[in-house]
């Protein structure tokens, strides 16, 4: 595979990202070991998570971070992995917090949990409007100049927030965000395609999308209320309309033509498009991994591309 660059930095990644959202959560200690070891065998590098996940679990306490860490002491394997985290949301404080103080408090508390010296990719992960960007950018200045953060990036922000930042980062000589992930996949377009794409490629920013799959909806697993079973189904209910249904029947005939899963042909979409630098997907098994990284690897055919991209418009 071509290794993409993450914006303008010096990291060269493939196109797929481990979401570790899963981790202490519906995925154990040793499955995500097992795990975080057949993503680096097969070539890939760059690993996601957040100090939030995932807290939403009773009991959990950032342990996405913690797996991640002790894997990579019991690993010895630093060099090798990009990590790539995120600060801002509740972990405690009461509210979405992109301060000076917050950062720098925070920042230490990961780097503890992943057991490094410094954050590859360190990401706002949520607005806030609380807080002026200069403020948030100052602090992350200081961070990188302190050898703590590498580059930094914007997750869920719109087209005039990001543009907002880097005319920030250009006038005031800070850093800039270089990457941003937002929500986007074959049925959900609006946080990415349009201004913020636009922007992306103007600026040599490199997205890095999630809900690829638009929480499982997208492997064609959920046709009818019928299906719609468990905690899961009750997630994808939104997309089981007429323009689903059209996205699906799409998914179907470039199946039926290429071979491919679903799953696969919905992420080799976003990887296509332009401005990708990686997608975001998570795992909680070895076979599904593997079908990740066949979708990762496949390389769909320019009328099989259209077509998918024109299912997914309209209502």
């Amino acid at each position: 595979m071509t290794l993409r660059r993450l914006g303008q930095t010096d990291i060269k990644i493939s196109p797929l990202i481990f979401g570790a959202n899963v981790f202490g959560w519906t995925t154990d200690e040793p499955t995500s070991f097992a795990l975080l070891d057949a993503f680096m065998a097969e070539g890939f590098t760059a690993i996601d998570t957040a100090d939030v996940y995932s807290r939403w679990v009773p009991g959990n306490d950032s342990d996405s971070e913690k797996i991640i860490g002790r894997w990579l002491k019991a690993r010895g394997n630093r060099d090798k992995v990009h990590v790539l985290t995120k600060v801002g949301s509740d972990v405690g404080q009461g509210k979405v917090d992109l301060s000076a103080r917050w950062i720098e408090q925070a920042v230490e508390a990961s780097l503890k949990r992943l057991q490094t010296d410094y954050i590859d990719l360190y990401q706002s992960h949520w607005p806030d409007p609380t807080v002026s960007q200069e403020e948030t950018l100052t602090a992350y200045d200081r961070l990188i100049k302190a050898g703590k953060v590498r580059f930094i990036g914007a997750s869920n922000y719109d087209a005039a927030l990001l543009s907002e930042a880097l005319d920030i980062s250009k006038s005031k000589h800070l850093p800039r965000y270089q990457t941003i992930q937002n929500e986007y996949n074959l049925y959900t377009r609006d946080a990415y395609e349009g201004a913020v794409q636009a922007l992306v490629l103007r600026e040599g920013l490199g997205a890095m999308p999630y809900f690829s799959l638009a929480s499982g909806f997208l492997t064609g697993k959920y046709r009818t209320e019928a299906d719609l079973k468990g905690a899961r189904g009750e997630r994808v209910r939104s997309y089981l309309n007429e323009r689903g249904l059209r996205i699906l029947s799409a998914l179907d005939t470039v199946a039926e033509k290429t071979g491919a899963a679903h799953a696969e042909i919905a992420l080799a979409w976003v990887i296509a498009q332009p401005g990708i630098s990686g997608a975001l997907s998570s795992a909680t098994s070895l076979k599904q991994l593997e079908g990740l990284v066949r979708g990762a690897r496949l390389k769909l055919a320019a009328e099989d591309l259209a077509l998918l991209t024109a299912s997914g418009h309209g209502e």
